[in-house]
Order: structure tokens, then C-alpha cells, then sequence
């Protein structure tokens, strides 16, 4: 897959989120209560698959990433036992705890993905870069 497509792949990911959250705002609690789950469940995924993808390079990759990727899912545990834990309370007032905790959780969890992005836009420049150079030494070696 290539680089553009990779970024288009990501693109489509991000306005499939913004429908969907746009879309929950006239759900019911039930349907609202699936999307949860499911979103969940996807998130859930992801990250095992991330995981997985990311072990067989673990020899080969720089330590700091891998720390990223050790602090992101500690993190990811926190917050899912924090909302788990909340969802239990019935009353208004832990229930308006837990909306600005799950609203600090989704700002700082777009902050994360937007500084992935800007991450990710550098690493797939700097690859591109890399290759050309190869292509250009190849090309000028004797």
C-alpha cells in the first residue's frame, strides 16, 4: 500500500468518526449505548492488532516507540477502568464527573491522534525521502 493510500485509508477513517459521532447526537440512549460498545470493541481491536503488528519489529524498533505504544495502553486500561467504574454510580452529580472526565478523555485522545498524524506525516516524508536517496545512489554507483 502507498504512502497516499495509507493517508487516504486514514482520511476515510476520520470522516467515517465524524459522522458517526455527529449521527449519536439524535440516537437513543440505546443506540447511542451500542455505538459505545461497538466503538469499543473496535478501539479494542485496533490496539491488539497495532500490538501484534508492531512485536515482530520490536528487535528492530527504537526503544522511545515502543514506550509510546507501552504509555498509550496504559493509559487505555486507565480510562476504560475510570468509565467502568463511574458507569456504575447513578447519581446527577457522579454522572456529571463522568461526562467531563469522558469529555477531557475524547479531547485528549484527538489531541494524541492529531500529534500521531503530524507524526506519522514525518515518518512517511522522511521514508520517501530515504528511497530516493537509495534509487539516486543506485543510480550514480558504478
Amino acid at each position: 500500500m502507498s504512502v497516499a493510500d495509507i493517508f487516504d485509508k486514514l482520511s476515510e477513517q476520520i470522516e467515517d468518526a465524524k459522522r458517526s459521532i455527529n449521527a449519536a447526537a439524535s440516537d437513543s440512549e440505546a443506540e447511542l449505548k451500542a455505538k459505545v460498545e461497538e466503538a469499543r470493541k473496535h478501539a479494542d481491536e485496533r490496539a491488539a492488532e497495532l500490538s501484534a503488528k508492531t512485536k515482530p519489529a520490536a528487535d528492530q524498533a527504537d526503544a522511545h516507540w515502543q514506550q509510546i505504544k507501552s504509555d498509550w495502553e496504559d493509559h487505555r486500561q486507565n480510562v476504560r477502568q475510570r468509565i467502568d467504574e463511574v458507569k456504575a454510580v447513578q447519581d446527577v452529580d457522579a454522572a456529571e464527573i463522568r461526562a467531563e472526565w469522558a469529555e477531557a478523555d475524547a479531547r485528549d485522545a484527538v489531541s494524541f491522534a492529531a500529534n500521531a498524524i503530524d507524526e506519522a506525516t514525518y515518518a512517511m516524508l522522511d521514508a520517501i525521502q530515504a528511497r530516493k536517496e537509495v534509487s539516486v545512489l543506485v543510480a550514480t554507483s558504478p
